[in-house]
């Protein structure tokens, strides 16, 4: 990576770990911080910090910082404000090098916050201290070989549901973005491993965690919400370098007037407007988003896909009118809806009813059973597997088709695709969620409409091309607005 990229070990996996104003009580923030860590399955050493000592969530306590008989890797500070600057010194002088702060205060809090924020980077630097935060929701990751929560999120993400390699981290400007997206991530199923809530960054910005995440083999995307960037160039340097061996998929928040004044408000962020965050996006190697949705559609492709797909595409459908729509975006999303293969083309024209559409989109009729489908999709991997990067399946289910044994069939055939796959059902689906559930565990990304899914193969369609330019150092320069430049 680069010189200097810091070492984030103790702030992802530490062995031992303090909680500065620990509790009983879940509804407290140091009640959470036990509990959520307790949920993660954490299995190091722990430490609880409470004046009035006793048991913690099954841990024994101790009344002070001073008191801890070994150092730990990390410090969680959840207490009041007034009383950090303290706890700060008390946990340098016992050693402790670094520290989560999860409480406001600090440079977002007015005068005596900004005061304060400027005693803590100093103290800091005196004693050689390492901050996360202040002002953030913590970090989650949930590496198998070391499960970790510190954190007040409500929820932990479900990890790496999708196999070695293609987890997700999200690093978040906000922390209520970071909630959403652990609650999608659960109701989804994306291989969600760690979530970051950066808050105010007084020493670890979006681009130290990328820089960490991005060397780690169970992080096989990186996801993140940006309002404000301290330096534009370092930041430039470590997503081309991340970027060059996995995705960086971005959303920019504050990309209109009333936006950015607002981003300005909540992160201090500096007003670029959309085509330079457009530009800036491409000369990072990051595929860039325009909303939530986006994002979370990319953390569901990604998840699936880590290095991303081909443009060629076809498009396998039992309705005409989703297929339209489907061709219409992919088109639009710079997807390649080449003819047929004369092959393939020829085997379709002789098995398949008159009426169906013998192109591409290819249309089954929505009378279409598993035969019809098994057909068609055989046909594609022994006739055009050549000619596509990725076959986008539609599955209409009107009243005289039984469902399950097209879901079946195709399940079965997915395990032996020579083409990537996903798979949108549309309609009234009393089935879905065990349709839904036999697809996906085959392999196949499933969607609920086929715009969506479209929208999703155009990003991933659109990574191979800037890994290519990062790794050949190829990606322009762009001037992009910071508060450092200011």
């Amino acid at each position: 990576m680069t010189d200097s990229v810091r070492d984030l070990s103790p702030f992802f996996a530490p062995d031992s770990i303090a909680i500065v104003g620990a509790g009983e009580r879940p509804t407290s923030s140091g009640g959470a911080v036990m509990q959520m860590l307790r949920q993660a399955g954490y299995g190091g050493r722990v430490v609880p910090v409470n004046p009035k000592g006793g048991t913690i969530f099954g841990y024994e306590s101790v009344t002070s910082i001073a008191a801890i008989d070994q150092p730990v890797d990390l410090a969680v500070i959840v207490i009041r404000p007034d009383a950090i600057l303290d706890a700060v010194g008390e946990a340098a002088d016992r050693g402790i090098r670094n520290l989560l702060i999860l409480p406001g205060g600090f440079a977002e809090a007015g005068p005596a916050g900004v005061a304060r924020n400027e005693a803590l980077l100093k103290l800091a630097a005196q004693r050689g201290l390492t901050v996360a935060g202040p002002n953030c929701a913590g970090i989650v990751h949930l590496d198998p070989a070391r499960r970790f929560a510190a954190t007040f999120l409500r929820d932990l993400p479900p990890g790496n549901v999708a196999g070695a390699g293609n987890g997700l981290a999200f690093i978040s400007q906000s922390g209520a973005l970071a909630e959403e997206f652990i609650d999608k991530a659960n109701a989804r199923g994306l291989p969600l491993v760690s979530i970051v809530s950066v808050g105010n960054a007084v020493h670890l910005g979006v681009e130290d965690y990328l820089a960490w995440l991005g060397e780690r083999p169970e992080i096989g995307t990186a996801l993140l919400y940006i309002e404000s960037i301290d330096d534009h160039e370092r930041f430039r340097a470590i997503a081309r370098q991340v970027a060059a061996k996995k995705p960086v998929v971005a959303l920019f928040g504050g990309r209109t007037k009333i936006g950015g004044q607002a981003a300005a408000a909540h992160t201090g962020a500096v007003a670029n407007d959309d085509a330079a965050i457009e530009a800036f996006c491409a000369s990072c190697g990051i595929v860039r988003v325009t909303s939530l949705r986006r994002l979370l559609l990319a953390a569901k492709a990604f998840g699936r896909f880590p290095q991303g797909l081909g443009r060629r595409a076809l498009v396998l459908s039992n309705s005409g009118g989703p297929g339209v729509l489907c061709a219409d975006r992919a088109t639009l999303e710079g997807l390649d809806l080449a003819a047929l293969p004369a092959a393939m083309a020829d085997v379709l024209r002789q098995r398949l009813p008159a009426e169906a559409s013998v192109a591409n989109p290819i249309d089954l009729l929505a009378d279409a059973r598993e035969d019809r489908f098994g057909l068609a999709f055989e046909a594609a991997m022994t006739h055009a597997a050549h000619a596509y990067d990725m076959v986008l399946m539609i599955h209409v289910v009107p009243f005289m088709v039984d469902a399950q044994p097209v879901i079946e069939r195709l399940a079965e055939l997915a395990a032996g695709a020579r083409l990537p796959l996903m798979h949108s059902m549309m309609g009234t689906l009393p089935g879905k969620a065990d349709w839904f559930a036999t697809m996906e565990r085959a392999g196949v990304p499933m969607f609920n409409d086929v715009e969506e899914m479209a929208e999703a193969a155009g990003l991933l369609a659109r990574y191979p091309s800037l890994r290519n330019a990062a790794t050949m150092n190829e990606l322009p320069p762009v001037t992009f607005r910071d508060r450092k430049s200011l």
